[in-house]
């Protein structure tokens, strides 16, 4: 009997699965392959139930002969260990980045003349409605609030872009890129108190107040459902600041970074060019500590963000200050800077990991850009954020555009660089 294989990576059966199902059962024997969940998460979305659940489910459905694990989305592991005869599929991959998906199949069958099934995608309102319901579920603060502490235990690092709207959410959440025959995308968002600021045009000095900025926060939740890191500048007075963590918690965030300076908020890569004054380790940890208190769950993250290097004081002062705050009750370390050059940076991982090898650390590479994050990942740093990158691209192309339309007095020279309106609004899911 000749040997058919389908890759699932669901965590509901519904009339599609069925059909690809009924149709693999015509060609022979089926064998399923359910993703990992760390697969998964790298071109897909986070699942919301546990692996081995979703094994369970497989197994259970008749028509299925065998379940085994896929540990990476391409196929060449399964095709070396089952040479299958045919690899079935739903038509939905032979566009986008999913394409990369079906060619790694395709040449890895032609070697001993195996073949693909192409099933005709099944798209109708009752598989649209678990869809989106199956979103829904992802969204709920309960499942979104918990998913950072998930994702650190399975992804070697994990990506965070700043997003500071709904559609800025929409494109931390939808890209996905094909690149070297694998698929990749962002895990997390960074809701950046100078994007966020600068999107309101108002000067990044906390000025814009926590209510605003948790009306960005729902924004981006509406739509989405990656896990969310909050930037929250200083955490203003301790007071304040338990009333932040309960709120963020409530609203599904996974995480605050909070820095340890005082004063008017200045940005950080200004650096000394500006007086900026570090907060004391007594009271810094302090905040931390009225901060994990009033928490009501394990699943929200209160990290400490270390401006000692950007001070210029050393690294044995942030080393003195990242001990003490996880003594506090820090969940994270971030460190940061402002040189081009990374080498201070990945010398306080390296001597911090020598007598810490849990604590997230987190790396924000605005300056130091040219690092990549596997390099980073060496050095013993689990989160890495693109901080504002979304931001400062979108601004020049506006700017850019306006004078276009003022020179010509019309639209028409600019068009060929626009996005279509109809791209962009297929981007937006419906009910």
């Amino acid at each position: 009997m000749k040997t058919v294989y389908a890759c699932f990576t669901t965590d509901v059966i519904h009339e599609g699965h069925m059909n690809i199902i009924r149709t693999a059962n015509k060609y022979g024997r089926l064998i399923i392959g359910v993703l990992t969940d760390e697969a998964m998460v790298k071109f897909d979305r986070f699942p919301s139930i546990s692996f081995e659940e979703r094994l369970n489910m497989i197994k259970n459905i008749p028509g299925v002969d065998e379940v085994v694990v896929q540990d990476n989305i391409m196929y060449d592991d399964i095709v070396e260990k089952l040479h299958p005869d045919f690899i079935i599929h739903g038509d939905n991959w032979m566009s986008g980045p999913t394409r990369a998906i079906r060619d790694n199949a395709e040449k890895l069958l032609s070697q001993y003349g195996g073949k693909i099934i192409d099933v005709p995608y099944t798209y109708n309102e009752n598989v649209k409605h678990i869809d989106n319901k199956m979103r829904e579920k992802l969204a709920m603060p309960e499942f979104r609030r918990k998913r950072l502490k998930q994702l650190l235990k399975i992804r070697p690092i994990v990506k965070a872009i700043e997003v500071h709207n709904g559609l800025t959410g929409l494109i931390a959440e939808k890209t996905v890129v094909e690149h070297n025959g694998q698929l990749d995308q962002f895990d997390a968002m960074w809701i950046s108190s100078l994007c966020d600021s600068l999107a309101k045009g108002k000067p990044d000095i906390e000025l814009v107040d926590m209510t605003s900025r948790y009306r960005t926060i729902e924004d981006v939740t509406e739509v989405t459902t990656k896990p969310i890191i909050f930037d929250g500048d200083t955490g203003g007075l301790t007071e304040h600041f338990v009333y932040t963590v309960r709120t963020l918690e409530r609203l599904g965030v996974s995480a605050i970074i909070i820095e340890d300076k005082t004063g008017l908020k200045k940005n950080s890569l200004f650096g000394t060019e500006v007086e900026q004054t570090q907060d004391t380790i007594e009271n810094f940890s302090a905040k931390i500590a009225a901060g994990k208190k009033v928490q009501l769950t394990d699943d929200f993250m209160i990290i400490a963000r270390i401006e000692s290097l950007i001070l210029e004081k050393g690294i044995d002062d942030a080393l003195v200050r990242a001990n003490a705050f996880i003594k506090a009750g820090a969940d994270g370390i971030m460190i940061h800077s402002r040189k081009s050059d990374p080498s201070e940076i990945l010398e306080f991982c390296d001597l911090f990991r020598q007598n810490d090898k849990t604590t997230p650390i987190v790396v924000v590479p605005t300056s130091f850009n040219a690092i990549t994050e596997d390099e980073l990942a060496a050095h013993g740093a689990n989160i890495v954020i693109y901080a504002n990158q979304l931001t400062r691209s979108a601004f020049p192309a506006m700017e850019n555009t306006a004078k276009e339309i003022l020179v010509n007095h019309r639209a028409k020279e600019s068009e060929e660089r626009l996005l279509p309106i109809k791209d962009i609004i297929s981007m937006i899911d419906t009910l």
